[in-house]
């Protein structure tokens, strides 16, 4: 396993189209389990490929939290087929947008086709925390970022902040 650089925002990559994977392979296992690694030790719930750099539709999810067992779950070419009129309002977070958090508004329930880390077509239904989870690395997938759901003028607030945060690292003596 291997922990990869998550990209952070405003990185023009993290704005791309990921392409689906064509088959279920062991290579795509290893990038599963090396996003997996990554995800934990950054530490955050989901990451989708392209925030690693890889425009190919994957995504993993762990809503547990440290002290309790973990439930991975991977997503390989998810397709969101429904979503409830009924929405509800969540503060949300990214590892390409570090310490940067706001609400956003989405469906509060989902039904999600996706493939399992065999191959095997499966459908779920999510709800509450996951449901947000999902529709969140799925925007990801589509090159869409959290901040994208906010108000022109939060969105510029965020991102100024992180620019001037890179700038401050890379000027950082070492």
């Amino acid at each position: 396993m291997a922990l990869r650089p998550i990209l952070i925002a405003p990185d023009p990559r993290l704005k791309r189209h990921s392409e689906p994977v064509g088959a279920v392979d062991d290579g795509v296992r290893q990038l599963v389990a090396d996003m997996f690694d990554t995800m934990y030790a950054a530490p955050g719930v989901g990451l989708a490929a392209i925030q690693i750099g890889l425009p190919r539709q994957v995504i993993v999810i762990d809503l547990q939290r440290e002290d309790a067992p973990r439930q991975p779950l991977a997503l390989i070419n998810p397709v969101i087929l429904s979503r409830s009129p009924v929405t509800t309002a969540r503060e949300e977070g990214c590892l390409s947008l570090p310490e940067q958090f706001a609400e956003v508004i989405r469906a509060a329930a989902i039904a999600v086709r996706f493939l399992d880390r065999e191959g095997e077509v499966r459908t779920l239904v999510a709800e509450g925390a996951l449901a947000t989870c999902i529709q969140h690395e799925v925007d990801h997938l589509d090159g869409v970022l959290f901040v994208d759901h906010i108000s022109p003028v939060k969105r510029s607030i965020i991102l100024r902040k992180l620019v001037k945060a890179r700038r401050h690292q890379t000027l950082a003596p070492a």
